[in-house]
């Protein structure tokens, strides 16, 4: 359902994830995200904790399926002094190359508890279907007497 990506591509995104401060518009950091096929759908959940869902956006062009995020700091108040500041902040990304066998026009996405879920019809002709088998043995007999 997914198209394959250069591995090359996922190792930058792992070290850009480990090696870089927060994800800006400019440079995105990654989300993590498990991708399933659940019967005549394929599914995808983003795991997005402590963003807003008025801060996610989804974007669709041909088959390239977009999703940004922005995480941004809690505002602490001015008496505040932060003693742990562990997580991640600033802008989120990914972006998903969708085989043909998808029906694009027919996203559905839902956000719960920091999860966005994104269910995408499969396309009838990518389903799974019997193919009549028609007996011609006699036919061919007919042909070579």
């Amino acid at each position: 359902m997914l198209m394959r990506t250069d591995p090359f591509r996922e190792l930058d995104r792992l070290a850009q994830q480990v090696f870089t401060g927060p994800g800006t518009w400019s440079r995105p950091t990654a989300m993590p995200m498990d991708a399933y096929r659940a019967g005549d759908e394929f599914v995808v959940a983003f795991d997005l904790p402590g963003v807003s869902a008025d801060a996610i956006e989804l974007d669709v062009e041909r088959n390239v399926l977009t999703v940004k995020a922005e995480r941004r700091p809690t505002i602490t108040g001015d008496n505040a002094e932060m003693q742990v500041a562990e997580r991640p902040l600033g802008v989120f990304s990914r972006q998903l190359f969708l085989g043909d066998t998808l029906d694009t026009e027919h996203i559905q996405a839902a956000y719960d508890a920091g999860v966005l879920t994104l269910r995408i019809p499969v396309l009838e002709k990518a389903k799974p279907r019997k193919i009549a088998i028609t007996n011609t043995g006699q036919d061919v007999k007919q042909i070579n007497a």
